[in-house]
């Protein structure tokens, strides 16, 4: 019988999710539930304006459109996954379901690292090099960076699901989390899975670190730009357009630390949980809350719609 076989025909993987805080399960749900129609929303409205209003057809808003539809794939992962278990307290997935969840939360978490680095070099260009800003960001150059960041993602996410395939289990496993979070399913193997944690160590560093590497730079570059303009009211000015961005960036690599950086992975207790749902879900629905409050155009654009 091949792997692949005994995998998909013998093994359960049962979501604990919160079910060790019953008393906890109705808040949850209710609060979930209405995080996850505010992120579906806010991220469709966001599109809904770049899309219908030419004058948001800029580079910067076109990143800002994909950012909204990962947001929106990256929560719909996981959040209704979470939501049934808080119905239900436990969910049970089959191997194949719970390898398709897997390679679909490693894909969207890793394209929107990616897309902030990308938007990220769109403001190093608009704010170190304006006069050249338009070739450098012309419009085949921006699908071809969201493209190489689609790629780069879904080949990072199918390197580890596929690595997960190989491994052997049997029977009922326990997963102590509210998805199929990688290092919960390795950690109810029966086989030996240090090579996929080095590999999580190695390749899955890189992968994270290269994009917040970019990031780093590019904002190092711009603060160097704006100290050289020696005036206070033009430097809020010209760093009022990178703003959200930045915040949207310590908002998601900040719930990402406070999540992964820990002792142990192979043990998650309930503020590890909590905190999980804080970059699954908490940093989509935030989102268009900030671009929307703090972008002047956007603003515009959705005062239009209102009235």
């Amino acid at each position: 019988m091949s792997m692949s076989t005994y995998n998909s025909s013998n093994v359960r993987f049962v979501l604990l999710g919160f079910s060790d805080v019953p008393q906890l399960r109705f808040y949850l749900l209710f609060l979930v539930f209405l995080m996850y129609l505010v992120a579906l929303l806010g991220n469709l409205i966001i599109i809904f304006c770049i899309v219908y209003n030419r004058s948001l057809h800029s580079p910067m808003f076109f990143f800002l459109s994909n950012l909204s539809i990962v947001d929106i794939c990256f929560v719909s992962s996981t959040i209704p996954t979470l939501l049934s278990t808080l119905m239900s307290d436990m969910r049970s997935f089959g191997f194949p379901s719970c390898i398709a969840q897997m390679f679909s939360f490693i894909s969207f978490g890793n394209l929107e690292n990616n897309i902030l680095a990308v938007m990220a070099y769109d403001r190093y260009v608009a704010i170190c090099s304006p006069l050249n800003y338009s070739y450098r960001m012309r419009n085949n150059w921006c699908i071809a960076l969201v493209v190489l960041s689609w790629v780069a993602a879904c080949a990072h996410s199918l390197l580890h699901t596929l690595k997960v395939t190989t491994l052997q289990y049997s029977g009922i496993k326990q997963v102590n989390h509210f998805f199929c979070e990688i290092a919960q399913v390795l950690s109810v193997s029966d086989s030996d899975t240090s090579s996929n944690f080095s590999l999580i160590l190695t390749e899955g560093a890189v992968s994270v670190g290269v994009p917040f590497l970019c990031i780093i730079l590019s904002y190092t570059y711009i603060l160097a730009a704006l100290f050289r303009l020696h005036s206070t009211e033009k430097m809020q000015k010209t760093f009022s357009t990178c703003s959200s961005h930045l915040i949207t960036v310590c908002l998601f690599y900040g719930t990402i630390a406070s999540v992964y950086f820990r002792p142990s992975a192979s043990s998650v207790g309930l503020r590890e949980r909590a905190a999980t749902i804080g970059y699954t879900l908490l940093t989509p629905m935030l989102n268009p809350i900030i671009y929307g409050l703090r972008n002047t155009a956007m603003r515009k654009v959705m005062r239009k719609l209102l009235q």
